[in-house]
Order: structure tokens, then C-alpha cells, then sequence
């Protein structure tokens, strides 16, 4: 027998062991991982809208924490295995923390990010395709990660925030979306009359095969919102399914116009004003 091969089958009997017990323990602890994040995903049983984003939502989560549990896993293992083979990891320790310490000082924002990000998606503020209010931004989420939100403005222009920036957000778009009309009368003309106009506005909306389906509560006439000299003011309430606001408030204004031109109920009148003066501005 060569000093070489006793050298191995010493070492083997030594340290062999040891490595391999910390390698399967390694294997199976990832393993488990692997397990308890799946039971994590809430699976969609049905096809709503709500069950999908849940499920994407908690799949998103046992992904990160199924990565970043296996390289604690991994490093730890290392780690250990490491003195086994006869490297001192002292040296390496030392030069972890001074480059974790770098890494901490010059990359504060970017861990800022992250950390906002995963619990934006752990909280569910948020999902890809919701309409938000997001920094004096009011869009659409077009893209979503650990780091910045992406989300695309009423002018059609892309707008990238870092998730660190993220604060008070305003979701419009989950459950239902709810819009206020307001129609103004003169103040000369009858506000029963007016009112009595919008309540069978609302009714025959309400009773629209083609509209209802866009409908979760109303519309309805709230009643009178403001009085003023130049009219009174009178709001209406709609709730609608998500992404058909818009459309509802654009058929209701129509049908309140032809609805007061048959009843020849006025709008408040539009004014122009005319400044005369050696210091007036020039007439646009």
C-alpha cells in the first residue's frame, strides 16, 4: 500500500464521514424546503380573477423564500465542510464580513428596494394590471419586481419608481370601482324637476341588459352636493366592475344631456370674461 492511498483511506475515516453526513443533511434539509414552500402556493380552484392573483401572489412568495433558504443551506454546508478538508476558513470569514460590510454601505437603496418589494408582494398591495396612485402618478402596473415598479401613465409614458420610494399607494382597481357625477343646474331652474330627470336617467341605466352587466351598485342620485350663484350642483354615485368606470361615467353623461334636452332642463351656462385695460393681456 502506497503512503498515498493510506494517506485517503485515513482521511476517509477521519473526515469522510462527517462530509457526507453534512451533504445528505444539506440534500435533505432542501428538500424539505422545497416541500413547505409548495404548501405554501393557495392553488386557484376556480377561474376568478381574485383566486389567480392570490395564487401568484403566494407562488411569487415560496419562490424567494425557497431561493434564498437554499443558499443559506448551501453556504452553510460549505462552510462546514470546508475545515473538514483542511482549509482554515478563517481567513475566508474574515474577508465575508468585510465584503458584506461593503456591500451594506454601498448598496443601501438596492436593500431598501428589495426589502419594500417583497413585502409589497407579501401584503398584495399591488399586482401587475391594477390601476394605482403611486407618487402623484396615476397608472396602470405594468411590471412588478423586488426592485422597482413599472407602471404606464393616462399620457402613455413608462414610469419606473424604486420600491424604496414606494409610499402611500392608492389601489382604484380592486373589487370594484366607484365614480361621482356631478351635473350642475342654473340656480333659476327647479331642482325637484332636475332631480325627478336624473332618478329615470338612472333608472332606465340600471334596467339596460347591455349596461347592467358593467354594474355592482347604482347609479344613484345622491341629492343636491353644493349651492352656489351661478347653479346648483347634483351628484350621482356608480359602482362598477373593475375597468368599465370610464365607459359608465361617458354613457351616463350622454344619456343626461339627451335626457335634459328632451326635458329642456338648462346646463349651467358658460361664462367669458373679458379683461379691458391698458394692462389687460392680449385675447388668446
Amino acid at each position: 500500500m502506497t503512503e498515498s492511498l493510506r494517506h485517503w483511506i485515513v482521511f476517509a475515516e477521519k473526515n469522510g464521514v462527517r462530509i457526507l453526513t453534512i451533504a445528505v443533511i444539506a440534500l435533505i434539509l432542501i428538500r424539505v424546503l422545497r416541500v413547505l414552500t409548495t404548501r405554501l402556493v393557495q392553488r386557484s380552484e376556480t377561474p376568478a380573477r381574485a383566486g389567480q392573483m392570490r395564487e401568484q401572489q403566494t407562488r411569487t412568495i415560496a419562490g424567494l423564500l425557497n431561493s434564498a433558504g437554499r443558499m443559506i443551506i448551501l453556504a452553510g454546508a460549505a462552510l462546514m465542510i470546508l475545515p473538514e478538508l483542511g482549509f482554515d476558513i478563517t481567513p475566508v470569514a474574515a474577508a465575508a464580513a468585510v465584503a458584506s460590510l461593503a456591500f451594506g454601505f454601498g448598496a443601501q437603496g438596492l436593500v431598501k428596494d428589495i426589502i419594500n418589494g417583497f413585502f409589497i408582494v407579501l401584503e398584495d398591495q399591488f399586482v401587475v394590471g391594477d390601476i394605482i396612485q403611486l407618487n402623484g402618478e396615476t397608472g396602470r402596473v405594468e411590471h412588478l419586481t423586488l426592485r422597482r415598479t413599472v407602471i404606464r401613465n393616462v399620457n402613455g409614458a413608462i414610469v419606473t419608481i424604486p420600491n424604496s420610494l414606494v409610499g402611500q399607494v392608492s389601489n382604484l382597481n380592486r373589487d370594484w370601482s366607484q365614480a361621482f357625477l356631478d351635473v350642475t343646474v342654473p340656480s333659476d331652474e327647479t331642482v325637484g324637476r332636475a332631480l325627478a330627470t336624473l332618478e329615470k336617467i338612472c333608472g332606465d341605466f340600471r334596467n339596460d341588459a347591455a349596461w347592467s352587466p358593467a354594474l355592482v351598485d347604482g347609479p344613484r342620485v345622491l341629492g343636491v352636493e353644493a349651492l352656489s350663484l351661478s347653479g346648483t350642483v347634483l351628484r350621482l354615485q356608480a359602482r362598477t366592475v373593475l375597468n368599465r368606470k370610464d365607459d359608465v361615467c361617458r354613457e351616463l353623461r350622454r344619456r343626461i344631456k339627451i335626457g335634459f334636452e328632451e326635458s329642456r332642463i338648462p346646463l349651467r351656462e358658460t361664462q367669458r370674461v373679458e379683461l379691458a385695460g391698458a394692462n389687460a393681456p392680449p385675447a388668446s
